[in-house]
């Protein structure tokens, strides 16, 4: 998922073109403004966090593209073009490493595991 942060900054098509020129397949793609629900849905794993409000006025806070990737071990290659969720973190050439900037607003989100990418994938695409 592109995040509010890299929609409002313009890098949509910098963000997909990583994924691609890497040999990924854009599957699927939809453009949507998350509510509180779905807000609570994609984040229930994190709601006993003291993060958790900041992590859902966040997500909530503009347009997000949602996307369903496959290829070659498609979850540990995203993660890794992604890069570290801290981008002070993230090395230089990973998405949040070249653009990122701080760790609450850090650009993408990508599914740690087979059994999360079902989970989001069902949340953005039914």
């Amino acid at each position: 998922m592109i995040k509010p942060d890299a929609v409002e900054r313009g890098l949509v098509g910098e963000i997909i073109s990583r994924f691609e020129d890497k040999g990924m397949n854009l599957e699927k793609i939809r453009k949507l403004t998350i509510d509180e629900g779905l807000a609570s849905r994609l984040y229930a794993e994190h709601v006993e966090m003291p993060f958790y409000a900041e992590l859902v006025q966040f997500i909530s806070s503009g347009p997000v593209i949602a996307m369903e990737w496959s290829g070659e071990s498609a979850i540990s290659v995203c993660r890794t073009l992604m890069g570290a969720t801290d981008p002070k973190e993230a090395a230089p050439g990973t998405i949040r490493g070249d653009y990122g900037i701080v760790v609450t607003n850090n650009l993408v989100h990508g599914s740690d595991s087979p059994e999360s990418a079902a989970r989001e994938l069902e949340i953005f695409f039914g």
